[in-house]
């Protein structure tokens, strides 16, 4: 028990405390045990203070307790009380003794538990050193032998081998999951809000090629079912079926197959739109709409292809933290492989954030769930076999950021799984690095086979997004200066304007071009969006740059392509706002010798 007390830092000051209490009722002051000092009778003073009145317990406690005794002083004490002749002298030491004895037992068992202690922490780190030399030693081997710089050895690279690997399998049944956003096969109105936008085209267009693959029987894009007002109806449908995209390698390959659908789950309130931020609540009771899919249409497509069992899902792929929560929930369910894609990192926006300075850690929070978000992608990196990225960037300065990804040792362990070596029981997903594709299908071919741009007809028509453009210009034939992205403000948007406001030599050179998504009025706007579009406003207003900025309001997906032809034809230049900040100046003097 006196061990067990020990810890408590409030311990002795209670004790003391009841022996002060328990002495009140005793003549002369003292009671409780302890009356005198130790030591012989002739070389110190009186024993018998308690009965002189001057007996202190917390300065005995301290003084002959805490200092520290031996057996051999226990000894001498025994000795010394037998010979006593006072019976009162002869109790105060065998008292005083008594103090000693538990003290020296005290802290045995101090000794005892830090013993034990110090022996338990090392039997819990010998494994663990021993695996940190042996993976240092195989890391300075690795990097000496046929590994040395392969960056294969800590994760994929798709450019590696451009051989199909899955033409000699068949029948694979591939789920998608992305969970927010309107997601649609035709006519997507993509930047309509912030969630609408390049990840809903992503896992479209992922959905669509996979399904043109051979060896792929079905691919089903699970995401949310959206009833709201306001919204078209078809974001309400249970199933679309997506149009597949050809590929002329895999053609002749392609076979019988199921194809690829959008599957919407319901979840969450039925007559509502949610932002991204709002899903988190839900995505639990996605992952019980999606299991009963999942189940019901693995045994639809063993009865189809008759192999007489389930035909379970060869990999469940989440893209963003929510689809990747849920994905992990569904393969730890069903046990089937797990792939990620973060597709925008809440540990490198939070620092992003940080760094403008414009908002506390706490109201980042507030708004964008970014502490959540970050521990979902936690989650999906423990969780998954492959996470996909589109650039080694990603991988080394974001995903590098995560408790549950370092590179250093990530490659390690992927040289010790290529030799069949023991990896102590750490593991980290594999990264792959896939760059986006781009669907060519859609292109229209603006030059011949020498290499000169087509002489257009007399007959054809100029799209009709031109004159939308052109329409803003004083001077129209100046090349255009062409920025696409969002009004939202990690994209840089009104760096742009402002630098170029400030840069006479540029706006003498070109126009401006800005296409922000649609919008019917800035005041039905979202906040941030319609406080990016104002901005733009009063910097096109500051800087007098009215007739050489344009911002149409509206475009279609379709005619994106036409608007990059527009700047091409101008032999204009594209500028990736989101890294505008960044270079400054020197942006500028690149677009002016580009021009």
């Amino acid at each position: 028990m006196v061990g067990g007390m020990c810890g408590n830092d409030n311990w002795i000051n209670s004790y003391l405390d009841a022996i002060l209490d328990a002495g009140k009722g005793a003549p002369g002051g003292g009671a409780g045990p302890g009356g005198g000092r130790g030591g012989g009778a002739g070389d110190r003073p009186s024993l018998l203070l308690r009965e002189r009145g001057h007996f202190s317990p917390a300065r005995y406690f301290v003084e002959e307790v805490i200092t520290g005794y031996d057996e051999t002083d226990l000894y001498k004490t025994w000795s010394r009380a037998n010979a006593m002749r006072s019976p009162q002298e002869r109790n105060t030491r065998l008292e005083n003794m008594t103090w000693r004895i538990w003290n020296l037992a005290r802290k045995k068992k101090e000794a005892e538990e830090a013993n034990r202690l110090l022996k338990r922490r090392l039997e819990t780190e010998k494994p663990r050193t021993d695996a940190a030399a042996e993976m240092s030693e195989d890391l300075f081997e690795g990097e000496k032998g046929e590994d040395a710089g392969d960056a294969s050895v800590a994760y994929g690279d798709s450019s590696a081998s451009n051989t199909p690997r899955i033409s000699s399998i068949d029948k694979l049944y591939i789920v998608l999951i992305s969970l927010h956003g309107l997601v649609r096969g035709e006519n997507m109105e993509l930047g309509r809000d912030s969630d609408t936008s390049g990840q809903v085209k992503y896992v479209v267009e992922l959905a669509k090629a996979l399904s043109s693959c051979p060896g792929v029987y079905r691919v089903d894009l699970l995401t949310r079912q959206i009833l709201a007002p306001n919204y078209d109806r078809g974001y309400g449908e249970p199933s679309e079926t997506l149009l597949p995209t050809s590929f002329k390698n895999f053609k002749h390959e392609r076979g019988e197959n199921s194809g690829a659908y959008i599957t919407r789950i319901p979840f969450g309130p039925k007559d509502k739109y949610l932002a991204k931020e709002q899903l988190w609540p839900y995505v639990q009771e996605f992952v019980d709409g999606a299991l009963s899919h999942i189940v019901r249409m693995s045994k639809t497509i063993g009865e189809e292809i008759g192999c007489g069992h389930p035909m379970w899902p060869a990999a469940i792929h989440g893209h963003y933290a929510s689809a990747g929560v849920a994905a992990a929930l569904l393969s730890g369910a069903l046990n089937v492989h797990m792939v990620f894609t973060g597709h925008f990192l809440g540990r490198d926006k939070l620092e992003g954030l940080l760094k403008q300075g414009k908002q506390t850690r706490e109201e980042i929070n507030m708004t964008y769930k970014i502490m959540r978000r970050i521990e979902a992608e936690e989650l999906s990196l423990d969780a998954s076999e492959i996470v996909i990225a589109s650039t080694r960037q990603e991988i080394e300065e974001q995903w590098n950021l995560y408790d549950g990804f370092e590179v250093m040792l990530a490659r390690k362990l992927r040289a010790r799984v290529k030799r069949g070596a023991n990896c102590y029981g750490r593991y980290m997903p594999r990264m792959v690095i896939i760059p986006p594709g781009v669907e060519f299908g859609h292109m229209i071919q603006d030059f011949d086979m020498d290499g000169e741009e087509d002489s257009p007809s007399p007959a054809s028509e100029d799209p009709p997004i031109w004159s939308e453009i052109m329409r803003f210009f004083t001077n129209p034939r100046k090349p255009l200066i062409l920025a696409v992205a969002r009004p939202y403000p990690e994209k840089n948007i009104t760096t742009l304007v402002k630098a170029f406001g400030e840069c006479r030599p540029l706006r003498e050179l070109a126009n401006l071009t800005l296409i922000m998504g649609n919008r019917e009025a800035i005041s039905k706007m979202s906040n941030m969006s319609a406080a990016v579009l104002t901005s733009v406003l009063t910097l096109i207003d500051e800087y007098d740059l009215y007739g050489q900025v344009a911002y149409p309001k509206h475009h279609k997906h379709s005619e994106v392509l036409d608007i990059y032809r527009l700047a091409a034809r101008t032999k204009g230049a594209f500028v990736n706002v989101a890294y505008f900040e960044q270079f400054g100046v020197t942006l500028i003097e690149v677009i002016i010798i580009k021009i």
